[in-house]
């Protein structure tokens, strides 16, 4: 087949045929094939990912090729780039303009691991290539300083337009803020609600976030001033709910799952996170001692017709990596790296969904 039988035409005749898996759509009709060049029997072209953490996108650029090689011929060399444009459905204002997506991070109760997994989430998605940035939003007790071994830090101020901004701090490649970094380490921040989220506030509206893919907003335990704050503050993509298996934790994360799923609220849910699923001693890493019981992540996540987006093992290291001021996806050991990539890979696959079949989120106008 000569340079002059195929032609960018019937690339995009053919490449038609292939179907997102998510959006159910074909990359052409998505606008995702880019940069076509016909060269002696070679087709080049880019496919432009909705995610830089897409998990689906092997199967994706397998499609391609065989489209190419069926549509046009199967000896055609096809060359495919991949890459991503991260998707967003945000109301563009005055209030963090460059950030695509912000993600809450919730649970209804305390000490299910919820800042451990939203840092490496973080990390995960870091990782993928997308740009990241985290809210530490529990004002009363911050945790993201110690788990990003950076305690000692305060962020820097810069003057802009008669108005001085906060620069987060940017630790192992992701943007954070955090009242911990504006607070000595040892003292308390007894404040009361109105104080709290007006901090949140400020960490919206008086820090320089420049362009990310993902804010990422680590949660107070229940249901408080600080959620409704945020969802009154800027437009929300969605809320990822974090519980552990018993059935104490899943009491109180149905009814942070209610909260958000409030009329007057009305923030998606992207999926559940089950936290300590299982213990697994490093000396046996084929066992699973399901310790906190089995099955209530997937159970809660049934119950609100919503993913399961990932199962977290109970694990030495992750708890040894946050002591020592590293998430625990950069010690390498494959169950954590593999069920934190997961998970942010489902993570990032259902606000890729979510932007391409609701509407734009607004700020909720909420009397209370």
């Amino acid at each position: 087949m000569g340079e002059f039988t195929i032609n960018k035409e019937k690339v995009l005749q053919a490449l038609s045929t292939v179907e997102e898996p998510d959006l159910k759509k074909d990359l052409v009709t998505l606008g995702m094939i880019q940069d076509i060049e016909i060269g002696i029997n070679q087709v080049k072209f880019t496919v432009v990912l909705t995610t830089p953490a897409c998990p689906l996108k092997e199967l994706i650029r397998r499609r391609c090729e065989d489209a190419i090689h069926e549509h046009l011929s199967p000896d055609v060399e096809v060359i495919i780039n991949l890459t991503a444009n991260v998707t967003s459905t945000r109301q563009v204002g005055p209030l963090i303009p460059g950030v695509k997506n912000v993600i809450a991070i919730s649970s209804g109760k305390g000490g299910v691991g919820k800042s451990t997994v939203t840092a490496n989430l973080a990390m995960a998605l870091h990782r993928s290539g997308a740009k990241v940035g985290i809210i530490d939003a529990d004002i009363s007790g911050p945790s993201m300083p110690l788990m990003f071994g950076a305690e000692n830090m305060q962020p820097t101020i810069t003057p802009r337009d008669g108005k001085n901004y906060i620069n987060p701090i940017r630790q192992y490649g992701i943007k954070i803020i955090s009242i911990g970094f504006l607070t000595p380490p040892d003292s308390a921040v007894v404040w009361r609600g109105p104080m709290a989220s007006q901090a949140l506030k400020q960490f919206f509206g008086d820090t320089d976030w420049g362009d990310l893919d993902y804010l990422l907003i680590d949660l107070p335990p229940g249901t408080s001033d600080i959620h409704l704050t945020l969802v009154q503050t800027v437009p929300v993509t969605g809320a990822v709910i974090v519980t552990t298996p018993q059935k104490v934790a899943l009491a109180d994360a149905t009814k942070g799952m209610a909260m958000f799923r409030q009329p007057q609220i009305n923030v998606p849910i992207l999926g559940v996170i089950e936290n300590m699923a299982w213990f697994t001693p490093d000396e046996l890493p084929d066992h699973q001692y399901h310790i906190f019981g089995k099955g209530g992540g997937q159970a809660l996540a049934d119950k609100f017709d919503v993913p399961l987006l990932g199962q977290i093992p109970l694990v030495q290291s992750i708890r040894e990596a946050g002591d020592d001021g590293k998430p625990a996806i950069m010690n390498n050991n494959p169950i954590v790296n593999d069920a934190f990539r997961d998970a942010a890979e489902s993570l990032a696959q259902q606000v890729a969904i979510r932007n391409a079949s609701k509407e734009k989120t607004r700020p909720v106008e909420l009397q209370v």
